[in-house]
């Protein structure tokens, strides 16, 4: 029996659960509106390590074992760990997991990575390849910042159009145990390279909408399903400027995704108005200085296994579509001058939802 629906999604038959989370984010992100959803946050950005390349690692470790230990299991118990990040050859990552002796399959996606790594550990799960696996991935101001940009001490100002690394780690634990009690992941929708030619580092929204919107489209029409099915979209890290390119383009092919649509990067920086029990009163203007929101892989990682996952336990939410989105490029791509290439991969998340 195939699993293949429409182009580019797969029905997942034996529903993957996810049984635990674990979540870590650093100071800046603890300022946001989304605190009391992290399970950890941290006093300062190297959480007591030597370099930010360290803590980054160790942002990894703490949220990977904090999902273990919620899970009530060990590290012996997991089949396979899906993980992922913004450094060179993965090393936030491999440092990171170097110890636990799991089975290791290192994934880049860019800023797309932990629906990239769920969507693995989702199908690898439903294959009956693992009866745990564990999906993973991070980012860290600190060192993207000098990666991809410029060294920290050089203080460049940044555009309007940019936006803030965001420091922190998600890790979320699949299974095929766990009942009906656990959200559910039901259709995995696998992304397309899509390049419109944008060539700013600079405004990575704008050059990760076209995936975004590419993506979400094809998703509802290989499933059939209207925005309004789910009770969130949230694309990854696209912040407000990308947010808003991504909501015309998919008005021009029908759909209206105004009422359901939220950014990871654009929730985890808004300003909270003195109150933090409540996201939903919170306006629009993001934190200073991080101008159109955050970005990075920790973004869509942290607030999906914070905010997102946690209101479908508590009944918030029922149906969440998680769209995280990436761009694929590289020190040496930009300084060569090529295009900005982007990517974005959907996972669809519920509680009991229905088979199409």
């Amino acid at each position: 029996m195939s699993k293949r629906i429409g182009k580019q999604t797969v029905e997942l038959i034996n529903r993957p659960k996810i049984i635990s989370t674990g979540t870590v984010v650093g100071p800046k992100e603890g300022e946001g509106p989304l605190s009391k959803y992290f399970d950890v946050i941290l006093e300062d950005d190297k959480n007591g390590q030597e370099t930010f390349e360290k803590a980054e690692s160790s942002l990894v470790t703490t949220a990977v074992n904090k999902a273990l230990e919620k899970a009530n299991l060990k590290n012996t118990d997991i089949h396979y760990i899906f993980a992922g990040d913004l450094l060179n050859q993965l090393s936030a990552s491999t440092f990171a997991l170097r110890g636990l002796e799991i089975p290791f399959i290192g994934l880049y996606g860019a800023c797309s990575t932990m629906a990239l790594s769920l969507s693995m550990a989702a199908m690898n799960v439903d294959g009956e390849f693992s009866d745990y696996s564990i999906a993973a991935t991070s980012s860290h101001f600190s060192t993207a910042e000098r990666q991809f940009r410029t060294p920290l001490e050089y203080g460049g100002q940044k555009k309007v159009t940019s936006q803030w690394t965001v420091t922190a780690s998600g890790a979320a634990i699949v299974s095929s145990k766990g009942g009906e009690i656990y959200p559910q992941i039901t259709h995995v929708t696998t992304g397309k390279i899509m390049d419109y030619g944008i060539t700013d580092a600079n405004n990575m929204g704008a050059a990760m909408a076209p995936a975004a919107v590419d993506t979400i489209k094809q998703h509802l029409r290989d499933t059939g399903r209207t925005p309004d099915y789910y009770d969130v979209i949230a694309t990854g890290d696209l912040g407000s400027y990308g947010m808003e390119l991504t909501k015309k383009l998919l008005l021009e092919y029908g759909y209206d995704v105004s009422k359901v649509y939220i950014d990871c990067g654009v929730e985890i920086f808004k300003e909270n108005n003195g109150d933090k029990s409540n996201p939903d009163k919170c306006g629009d203007k993001c934190l200073d200085g991080v101008m159109c929101g955050g970005s990075g892989c920790g973004c869509s990682a942290s607030v999906f296994c914070g905010y997102l996952y946690k209101s479908l336990l508590n009944g918030k939410f029922k149906k969440v579509l998680l769209v995280s989105t990436g761009a694929l490029l590289s020190t040496t791509t930009s300084l060569q001058g090529e295009s900005i290439p982007g990517i974005a991969h959907a996972v669809a998340i519920e509680f009991g939802g229905a088979k199409c």
